[in-house]
């Protein structure tokens, strides 16, 4: 046993200044007090596991697999708490085929860029779909907003020609209108939506998204039409799931396409060591080469960054925009973010509108 006696003396914890006398404070940890709260742990509705199964919502995994049900329907269930029909399944795994691979697109592209760095497939997965954002797939902000437009169509009585008017007045340029003019010659989003009514499965955001469509094509000043983040955001949520879990599943669905891009990169490319990478001088077009000057010469290659006078700033800011990689061309959102997204506070969004 230590003898709490033994730490007297070191450095200053016998020092009259200290609120309490250091030698008489206890050792070991402080019990539990479970009169007033039971011991911390997690709690979870989604799953559990033990040696013999896995449960998911109360249903056995193995069981599922066994009677046939595959990963559309245990999305549904994992999400939704509910075995799918068998046409929301279909449709569901319509979906996911269309969103798995999209070519070199800018995720595929981050995947290939990591792999190039010798590291771990889930890295370049895991990069791949942080290159998501709202330019590329703003389901979030998308969903967010047709719950908003839903809602105030049933609580005002409007129709939903009335609201989706409004709807794109509000946000006609927003890159997450799910309009766009991206697919004027792409049939796929369409397809989609034909998919879902063929299938008895399409309900209000189809509708709504429909009606937005229209809107745009009326209201815009270059030709648009409804594109893949309109398609899949609307059809995912008249299948019953949030925003939210729209990234989930199609984050992972991208991530598998990204794995095979770098299985691909590794394979057909040797690794890019630190260093080796050179950038041919024909893929530079900023400044001429030009010589340092000396020191002494300094004063007459300097520019301050402070300007005295109106017309000096507005000269030296335009001339900074032409500058590029400075930061000067970028357009900065000063609006709340939170209009968006949803998020009213943190930890809190929108209330989620639910098909009737």
């Amino acid at each position: 046993m230590i003898d709490p006696k033994d730490k007297k003396g070191i450095g200053n914890l016998d020092s009259p200044d200290l609120p309490f006398d250091y030698s008489k404070r206890e050792y070991g940890t402080v019990p539990l007090d479970h009169s007033n709260r039971a011991p911390f742990q997690w709690v979870s509705e989604v799953s559990y596991k033990n040696v013999h199964r896995i449960v998911v919502r109360g249903y056995d995994t193995t069981e599922l697999m066994e009677e046939g049900y595959g990963v559309p329907d245990v999305l549904f269930v994992i999400y939704q708490s509910r075995i799918p029909l068998e046409e929301e399944s279909k449709l569901l795994d319509y979906v996911m085929i269309m969103a798995l691979e999209d070519g070199i697109s800018a995720p595929a592209a981050m995947s290939r860029i990591v792999a190039q760095s010798k590291t771990f497939l889930t890295q370049a997965a895991g990069a791949s779909i942080l290159a998501f954002g709202h330019a590329y797939g703003a389901y979030v902000a998308f969903g967010t907003r047709l719950n908003k437009y839903l809602t105030q169509s049933k609580e005002e009585g409007k129709s939903l020609a009335e609201v989706a008017e409004l709807l794109v007045r509000e946000n006609l340029d927003d890159e997450a209108l799910g309009v766009s003019e991206l697919m004027l010659k792409d049939p796929a989003a369409k397809r989609m939506i034909a998919r879902a009514e063929k299938l008895g499965v399409a309900g209000d955001y189809i509708a709504l998204t429909k009606e937005v469509t229209k809107a745009a094509q009326k209201i815009s000043s270059k030709p648009v039409d409804l594109d893949m983040l309109g398609a899949t955001g609307a059809t995912m949520m008249d299948l019953g799931f949030t925003p939210e879990a729209i990234w989930g599943i199609m984050g992972c669905t991208r991530a598998i396409a990204a794995g095979a891009h770098f299985i691909e990169e590794v394979e057909r490319v040797p690794y890019s060591r630190t260093g080796q990478m050179l950038t041919p001088r024909e893929d530079y077009d900023g400044p001429e080469d030009r010589a340092v000057p000396d020191l002494e010469e300094r004063a007459k290659n300097a520019k301050p960054a402070q300007t005295q006078t109106v017309d000096e700033w507005k000269k030296a800011f335009e001339e900074r925009k032409r500058v590029n990689g400075s930061g000067y061309s970028i357009v900065e959102e000063i609006e709340d973010p939170s209009e968006k997204t949803g998020i009213k506070k943190v930890g809190r969004y929108a209330p989620q509108h639910q098909n009737i």
